[in-house]
């Protein structure tokens, strides 16, 4: 877990990130920097006229009136645009936003980097007894959860262990769950007050486990007297208000309400039966961390005097107080450090499986790594950075506010896509970025799509879904072994299902495509560059 150093030296030297700022920003510009993706017409081969063709059928299939795509593709290989429509307009892109926020962390961060966790005692220890608090300290990891590791609530327990090991039996204080390392804005712009009582809503906060969800079991009591709630994990940072009553008759129903920092829960459950189980977003991050750290330190038998509690802001965090330059006999003292699996890995669970919250804390980290502020807004300014810097991008074009895509605001083109992609195909960080995206019939995302088509294996791209809109853009390589870049932006359709239906048909024409004059050999892995 780490040796005890204090709080000033530690953080020199691990975080070395928060002193950098905006030099982050690369200098270093590939050769199609400021240059636009191709838009030349393809040459007017029979093939191509074809594949137009064919495209336009596949859009115009289902007969709405009320859709609006935007769709562009681009062959990687001889730099024709082989269709577009509308491709200039910007739309909804759904959680094809998340090809922007990994594609802007591998670039800032790097494909090795981990982020950290630490435990600090800040207090004397004496005779076993810490006089003073107990501080769990986040910088942003969302992945302390079952999706990469095998036993996330080891995490917990390796501290706690930490602590026993450091001779502490008795903690004087709270426990504290600080998460000041993001600002406490941990609802993204624009999402919407139902998205909250789902997983896709979790709150984004610097400090997180189980990906900040609760299972709560509602279990009768006698008839007229409220339920008993069973938490999974066992916890007691959840800020619940429990008001559902047992009733003899009727059906099991529960709702749930947010106020005032408090998730109110309402609704019965019938006595003689197993209860209702609900799953949930807790209220306050942090203050759930702290609440799971409690009952693994109360495992091993180490008592806590004080409460749970938790810090949004870092001018009450004592970390962050004592980063800005606290004597060293004052600093918290290091018990543990847990650093997550590389961020390689925490791109590829945040594009297969489309995890918002991984994709928030990646963009609300560069941020912090950029500009010093763990925001929404620096997040998306670091993106901006990157976009204009890299791929000479206005960023008046760059219409996001979160880094997930769960936002109905979000506008992005189906050009500004394509050129993210033409850009990483040709970034040192390819093979990490193409590795992230599902792969048609066969990974998560898509493993039920395009399944006994000549897209499957072939085609790797990012889906995108919220009500009235859906998206896949990526690449694929066609019947010939020419690479192909492609965005698909649908607003307005009355049947997301229905629109999948259309990409997938769109996808397969691709992998299908033929010139009739093949390039030499590639497979859907990453070209050699």
């Amino acid at each position: 877990m780490g040796r005890s150093i204090t709080t000033m030296k530690f953080l020199q030297a691990v975080l070395p990130l928060l002193l950098l700022g905006p030099s982050l920003a690369s200098a270093q510009q590939s050769s199609l920097a400021h240059s636009p993706v191709p838009a030349a017409a393809a040459e007017t081969s029979a093939a191509v006229q074809d594949l137009q063709r064919d495209l336009r059928r596949i859009i115009a299939a289902p007969g709405w009136s009320s859709d609006e795509y935007g769709v562009l593709v681009v062959s990687l290989e001889r730099g024709d645009t082989l269709f577009s429509l509308n491709a200039d307009l910007p739309l909804t892109p759904a959680s094809n936003t998340k090809l922007f926020s990994t594609a802007a962390a591998l670039h800032y961060l790097g494909e090795d980097f981990r982020f950290s966790t630490f435990l600090f005692a800040d207090g004397r220890i004496d005779q076993g007894v810490l006089q003073g608090d107990l501080i769990l300290y986040g910088t942003g990891d969302p992945s302390i959860s079952q999706r990469l590791l095998a036993e996330p609530d080891s995490v917990l327990g390796a501290m706690a262990d930490s602590l026993a090991a450091a001779g502490v039996r008795e903690i004087t204080g709270d426990v504290v769950g600080d998460g000041s390392f993001f600002d406490a804005q941990w609802v993204g712009p624009g999402w919407l007050e139902t998205d909250l009582d789902h997983g896709y809503g979790a709150p984004v906060g610097a400090l997180a486990v189980a990906e900040n969800i609760a299972t709560i079991r509602f279990l009768p009591a006698a008839p007229g007297r409220r339920a008993s709630i069973r938490t999974v994990p066992e916890t007691w940072g959840i800020a619940l208000d429990n008001r559902v009553v047992t009733v003899s008759t009727g059906a099991n129903r529960v709702s749930f309400q947010r106020q005032n920092g408090t998730l109110i829960a309402t609704g019965q459950v019938r006595a003689g039966t197993g209860g209702m189980t609900r799953t949930i977003p807790v209220v306050d991050p942090a203050n759930f961390a702290a609440a799971g750290l409690r009952a693994a330190l109360a495992e091993r038998g180490i008592i806590v005097r004080g409460e749970v509690r938790s810090v949004r802001d870092r001018a009450n965090s004592r970390v962050a107080l004592n980063v800005a330059g606290a004597s060293d006999s004052k600093a918290p003292r290091l018990i543990a450090v847990h650093h997550s699996r590389p961020l390689r890995e925490i791109t590829g669970v945040t594009n297969r499986v489309s995890q918002n919250l991984y994709a928030e804390a990646l963009l609300k980290s560069m941020g912090r790594v950029v500009a010093g502020e763990g925001s929404y807004a620096a997040g998306v300014d670091a993106v901006r950075r990157f976009l204009q810097t890299e791929l000479g991008v206005d960023p008046v074009q760059v219409g996001l506010v979160d880094g997930s895509g769960l936002s109905r605001t979000n506008r992005i083109s189906a050009r500004l896509i394509v050129r993210l992609l033409d850009y990483m195909a040709r970034s040192s960080v390819w093979e990490e970025y193409y590795t992230s995206l599902p792969e048609a019939g066969r990974s998560n995302g898509l493993e039920h799509r395009m399944r006994g088509t000549a897209a499957a294996g072939r085609l790797r791209a990012k889906t995108g879904t919220v009500r009235h809109v859906s998206a896949l853009s990526g690449y694929v390589v066609s019947a010939d072994g020419e690479r192909l870049a492609f965005s698909i932006l649908a607003n307005g359709v009355p049947s997301t299902a229905r629109a999948k239906r259309t990409e997938d048909e769109i996808g397969a024409r691709l992998a299908s495509f033929s010139r009739g004059s093949p390039l030499a050999s590639h497979s859907a892995t990453p070209a050699d560059r």
